[in-house]
């Protein structure tokens, strides 16, 4: 027996944690999500069974077999099939009522208005290398007024920043503009995490190649950051609850079981940042010096 889609059923469940008015209020607000892959799938399946409404989905990519470890829409099945394809079906079967927008080319100077046309909030889901692309859409939603979220997926851990209206913005907090590549990718990995929780129980360093744009990943700390970031959502979306944006964030790891708040006044240019990145940087020379 085919049983009919009905939102108030769907989501009935929801109800007690939001209210009936709030879930409709998810039904009509609109997410984008760029980058499809480790956390991106996750976000956006996590927010349909949310009762989030509608999407803006970009991803150009398509899903591989290396991609299995991690990713919510990489199987067998799907290996060379479009990501923003796929994910677009997993959100479609949750809600079939759903609006998915799609984008399945880089996110750019000449599409970046209509992808966040009506957004009311991104969610990044961008490849850690992606820096060029990240730092324009996060630019793009300061100049707009949507919040922009990040929560990246550090060992079998999160960590979380986010960018409110009006507050710290991308680039003042992180510092990129104008730096060698090998520089940015640095400064975005000790600005998200400056505690720094993953390292201790790295067993294998030379997985972690920078220069050569390569990264271990779990699918746990994958799932991590899908549960912070739709909890950090369902709360800006719904104008409850304290969002705490940068240079406060958050560093979860369940590995060693830590959590701990971030603070940093300045961002990377905060001294104590400082002293990390010259830090990373002497372990990155050395380990390009040791190959």
């Amino acid at each position: 027996m085919v049983t009919a889609f009905d939102y108030a059923t769907a989501f009935s469940r929801n109800i007690g944690w939001v209210t009936h008015g709030e879930q409709q209020r998810l039904r009509r607000c609109r997410v984008a999500i760029a980058g499809l892959g480790g956390v991106g799938g996750f976000h956006a399946l996590t927010l349909a069974r949310l009762g989030v409404g509608r999407f803006s989905l970009a991803d150009p990519d398509r899903f591989a077999v290396e991609n299995l470890n991690r990713q919510a829409g990489a199987t067998m099945a799907s290996a060379d099939r479009g990501k923003l394809e796929v994910v677009r079906e997993q959100v479609l079967a949750i809600n079939p009522e759903a609006d998915v927008r799609g984008l399945a080319e880089p996110v750019g100077g000449g599409n970046i208005a209509r992808f966040l046309d009506g957004v009311d909030l991104y969610i990044d889901g961008l490849d850690f290398f992606a820096v060029e692309a990240r730092q324009l859409v996060f630019a793009a939603c300061a100049e707009r007024g949507i919040p922009a979220i990040t929560a990246a997926p550090l060992g079998m851990g999160v960590a979380f920043l986010a960018f409110l209206p009006g507050r710290m913005t991308f680039e003042r907090y992180f510092r990129l503009e104008g730096r060698p590549r090998d520089e940015q990718l640095l400064r975005f990995l000790v600005g998200l995490s400056p505690a720094m929780l993953q390292t201790r129980y790295l067993v294998e360093p030379a997985a972690v190649d920078l220069a050569n744009e390569r990264g271990p990943s779990t699918v746990m700390g994958c799932e991590l950051c899908a549960g912070v970031a739709g909890t950090e959502a369902l709360k800006i979306l719904l104008g409850r609850g304290t969002v705490r944006s940068a240079p406060w964030g958050l560093h979860f790891d369940a590995y060693r079981q830590r959590y701990v708040k971030t603070w940093r006044p300045g961002g990377n240019g905060n001294p104590l940042q400082r002293l990390i990145l010259g830090l990373a940087r002497r372990r990155f020379m050395a380990a390009r010096a040791g190959r």
